[in-house]
């Protein structure tokens, strides 16, 4: 059973994976989430008129925060030395999207950051425009792409 899932022992337990003999390399993950609005909320998010004040920025501080925070929110992930966190907020036909990059050097990948940082930035979002209104869905949270470690690079 431990060969099929790293995250349990060879009782089948749940373990946090040793990375000691892991080499140290570059790694950067970027990863989306994406809000559904209203043309209006839409409109009023993008020109800076939302009633709670500057969502986009406070998006992006909450998705860098969240990065850096993943390992107290998901069990078994390692802390690591965060080397860089950035969280762009871009305007959709639908709606806004939220892109992550992470990276870091260390043994071990930012993919868990990335999807954090985007899915914690989309909550803040939502939480900004939901007194304008309240049909806001928070959609596709993804992994876009990774690179570094043994695994290689990888491209949704």
């Amino acid at each position: 059973m431990a060969e099929q899932f790293s995250h349990l022992d060879e009782e089948g337990q749940v373990r946090m994976v040793d990375v000691s003999g892991k080499a140290v390399t570059s790694r950067v993950a970027v990863a989306e989430a994406s809000l559904v609005l209203e043309p209006a909320t839409r409109a009023k998010l993008f020109e800076g008129s939302l009633p709670k004040g500057d969502a986009l920025g406070s998006a992006r501080v909450a998705g860098i925060m969240a990065a850096k925070q993943t390992p107290q929110l998901i069990p078994l992930c390692h802390p690591l030395p965060i080397d860089g966190v950035s969280v762009d907020i871009s305007e959709t036909a639908v709606g806004a999207r939220i892109t992550a990059t992470v990276t870091t050097t260390g043994k071990t990948g930012v993919e868990m950051e990335a999807m954090t940082a985007a899915a914690v930035a989309a909550l803040a979002l939502y939480d900004m425009v939901k007194s304008v209104e309240k049909g806001v869905s928070i959609e596709g949270v993804r992994l876009l792409s990774k690179s570094g470690g043994r695994s290689g690079d990888w491209q949704r």
